[in-house]
């Protein structure tokens, strides 16, 4: 079955950077869009950041210029490197797939923590 696993979340400094990763398993990878969601406590879950197949991104205004989100498709694996955080961008952060009719696949989320 499709699995996605994030790592690479924890606490960090306003103005710090970290690097997630999302490795997928179970699943053509290298076909599939791939996003980064967040959700904040109290808030509703947000799309942060979307890669095509093709390569192709897309970014909330709210993380534009500070946030990358990239592929390594022989790793199977999407990442979003976050620079210049916040303490708005702790939440909760989830990569999610959709695979056509078989539907959407989430992963189990990394905390982001950033202290002010």
């Amino acid at each position: 079955q499709v699995q996605l696993v994030e790592s690479g979340g924890g606490l960090v400094q306003a103005g710090g950077s970290l690097r997630l990763s999302c490795v997928a398993s179970g699943m053509v990878f290298s076909i599939n869009a791939m996003d980064w969601y967040r959700q904040a406590p109290g808030k509703q879950r947000e799309l942060v950041a979307t890669i095509t197949s093709g390569g192709s991104t897309n970014y909330a205004d709210s993380v534009k210029g500070r946030f990358t989100i990239s592929r390594d498709n022989a790793k199977n694996t999407v990442y979003l490197q976050m620079n210049s955080l916040k303490s708005e961008d702790t939440a909760v952060y989830y990569c999610k797939t959709n695979w056509g009719w078989r539907g959407d696949y989430w992963g189990q989320g990394t905390q982001v923590t950033v202290s002010s």
